[in-house]
């Protein structure tokens, strides 16, 4: 069966399968229902199976008074309806990349990933100490949520092209799946940006309905064959330094809980996203090194000259991001201002130590 195809008939099989969709959420002393609704496929490695990890730790952590039914894309609603059906009471969580919400404010990008943006560590740090979260909770309080850190891919791979990328010239006319502000870095590239859900970007560059993408990292891009359709595996990604993944909660839902059964919710996620960082960066290097020497994709790195269009583009992103509004403003002077203060710390300890060890090992 092609990719494509077992995509395909596993997100309507399931569908099918699924629990019955639950009325109102219920709040009572013995059991609290929670319907998660996510943009991954069911059982995809990393993403899709880190989201279901956290459902089901949810459910584990509470001794079963969280009775957690989980949905991965397209079985309860389409991947990229999920922020509405939560934002809406529908259901009372969603997994996913926050970045597909730009078109709704541009802010909401900084909560995934932005270009030259920061890696795991730092996006943390940010997050939880240098008032991250709370310009989270204002924007996503805005559209009636809250969120938390629910995962992370890490630094990620830029992108899968038919043809070798030599000058930002070969961007001209390029069709390429890359969503969130890095699209956008494309577009000032001249390039068509597309933003698809997880499930359709192999059937698009199969058919030649997109020319590249990207996706994330040798494990998960291996899993989806995109090297059938394309050898050129280039890095690194300028537009995904470390991609952040949410549990977004219906704010009413949040509110309605306990002091305690907060704690379950926040721990759990936070629990996601410090495994789901070490599960990619244990099972990458195995994958891309198989995808090398069994597949024959071509590893290849983005030169300078690209990289420095790279970033005279997202200068040109990011002052039209500024001029959006307030809340658009103050979330990027907020991560501007502690990428530079943790980045400044990460050059001279973690970054400059493994310069030197790996230099001294020969790696």
């Amino acid at each position: 069966m092609k990719r494509r195809d077992l995509l395909k008939s596993g997100a309507i099989a399931v569908g099918a399968a699924g629990a019955a969709t639950l009325s109102a959420p219920a709040i009572t002393q013995d059991r609290i229902e929670i319907n998660i609704v996510s943009t991954w496929p069911r059982d995809f490695p990393g993403l899709g199976t880190g989201a279901q990890r956290f459902a089901q730790r949810l459910a584990d952590m509470s001794d079963g008074r969280f009775h957690v039914e989980y949905y991965a894309g397209g079985e309860r609603v389409k991947p990229f309806d999920s922020f509405d059906e939560v934002a809406s009471g529908n259901a009372q969580m969603y997994h996913a990349a926050d970045y597909y919400w730009k078109g709704k404010h541009p802010g909401w990008a900084y909560f995934t990933a932005v270009p030259f943006g920061m890696t795991y560590t730092e996006i943390n740090a940010w997050i939880r100490f240098g008032g991250g979260q709370e310009l989270w909770d204002e924007l996503a309080g805005q559209a009636g949520l809250k969120n938390l850190m629910c995962g992370n891919t890490g630094v990620q791979m830029g992108g899968w092209f038919r043809k070798e990328m030599n000058s930002a010239d070969d961007f001209k006319g390029l069709k390429m799946r890359m969503p969130g502000l890095g699209g956008d870095v494309l577009a000032k590239l001249g390039a068509s940006p597309v933003s698809l859900p997880g499930s359709q970007i192999y059937e698009n560059l199969i058919s030649g309905a997109i020319d590249a993408t990207e996706w994330v990292g040798p494990w998960n891009d291996s899993f989806m064959k995109f090297y059938e359709a394309a050898k050129y595996y280039y890095y690194p990604g300028m537009h995904e330094p470390a991609a952040m993944l949410a549990c977004g909660i219906n704010k009413d839902f949040w509110e309605g809980l306990s002091k305690s059964d907060k704690l379950i919710v926040e721990a759990a996620a936070s629990m996601e996203n410090d495994v789901m960082m070490a599960e990619y960066n244990a099972k990458n290097g195995e994958a891309l090194s198989k995808l090398i020497t069994e597949q024959g994709v071509q590893l290849r790195r983005f030169n300078d000259d690209i990289y420095d269009s790279f970033g005279e583009a997202a200068d040109e992103v990011y002052a039209e991001v500024v001029e959006h509004s307030d809340m658009a403003r103050r979330i990027h002077e907020s991560f501007v201002q502690s990428r530079a203060n943790v980045g400044a710390w990460a050059k001279i300890s973690d970054q400059e130590y493994v310069n030197q060890r790996n230099r001294v090992l020969g790696l």
